[in-house]
């Protein structure tokens, strides 16, 4: 499956978790409903993968989790906030350098318009999935 495959299947996800349960609950309910989906969709996830932070080659001991990974592939970075902000896009875009992966979303559904707050983020745009 390659990415614009994978990302269709996650959109579906996220459409089908929102319309279910709606907006207003906490991340980690709509990170669990999403697991499901995505797993009933066929796609591998894996939740709260660590990453680690290196600085010149030096391991700096810490390490930030990435909310879900989906087919080692997709970043996925839940929010339930009432506005999505400039420094949670940063937060995506930095994780996807980390991790080294090609594309990642940024998720709100604590929002009227889940449509309008699903955002896709390309790592790597001459990635042939991407293109």
């Amino acid at each position: 499956m390659n990415l614009n495959e994978i990302s269709y299947q996650i959109r579906g996800a996220v459409f089908d978790v929102y319309n279910e349960l709606g907006p207003g609950l906490m991340e980690n309910v709509y990170e669990k409903a999403l697991i499901i989906e995505l797993q009933n969709k066929k796609l591998q996830v894996q939740k709260q993968v660590p990453i680690e932070v290196l600085y010149r080659g030096f391991d700096l001991g810490l390490q930030y989790r990435l909310d879900l990974l989906v087919n080692e592939q997709v970043v996925i970075e839940l929010k339930s906030v009432e506005t999505l902000l400039p420094v949670h896009h940063k937060q995506l875009i930095t994780y996807l350098k980390l991790a080294k992966k090609p594309l990642g979303f940024l998720i709100n559904f604590n929002t009227d318009s889940i449509k309008d707050n699903i955002i896709r983020i390309a790592n790597d745009k001459n990635h042939p999935d991407l293109k």
